[in-house]
């Protein structure tokens, strides 16, 4: 997975996960892409300062870290795994993403997400329901699907 910064026509600026950067341009022509702030599909990279790591020994200090946006956990030290309660914070942040930006197309899923790929429906965020089978059949014909664990959106 590679984090780009990206930013919409606007110049609102925001950052996404893609598989590698021709998952980016594919979902990017096809305008899978929407700025979180106003909705628009016109979006591009933006520069972006790799975070490189020096190393102790020649004295230098540790990189730089950006702060965290206050909904986000905290990072894991370099080298470390998130903890349990990281992760769980980082999929409720990602559902409350989701949910706002996307459409629930529920038990449908697979059929919407094909009359998308097909241009038979408008191109948006969707999310919903489907089988393994449903899922796999969609990825060997081609259509971009992600499985994300769906945890419950408070600790209680």
């Amino acid at each position: 997975m590679i984090l780009f910064a990206l930013r919409c026509a606007a110049d609102h600026r925001f950052e996404g996960w893609f598989r590698d950067n021709a998952a980016f341009e594919r979902q990017n022509r096809r305008g899978l892409i929407a700025c979180p702030d106003c909705g628009s599909n016109e979006v591009e990279k933006a520069p972006m300062a790799p975070r490189l790591g020096r190393s102790s020994k020649s004295g230098a200090s540790e990189p730089e870290r950006r702060e965290a946006p206050s909904e986000t956990p905290a990072p894991a030290p370099d080298n470390a795994p998130p903890s349990p309660a990281q992760l769980r914070r980082a999929l409720q942040v990602l559902r409350r993403h989701v949910e706002q930006n996307c459409e629930n197309v529920g038990a449908g899923f697979a059929e919407e997400a094909r009359r998308i790929h097909k241009g038979d429906a408008p191109a948006r965020g969707i999310y919903g329901e489907a089988t393994r089978s449903e899922a796999k059949a969609l990825v060997d014909d081609g259509i971009e699907v992600a499985s994300i664990p769906w945890v419950p959106t408070n600790d209680a």
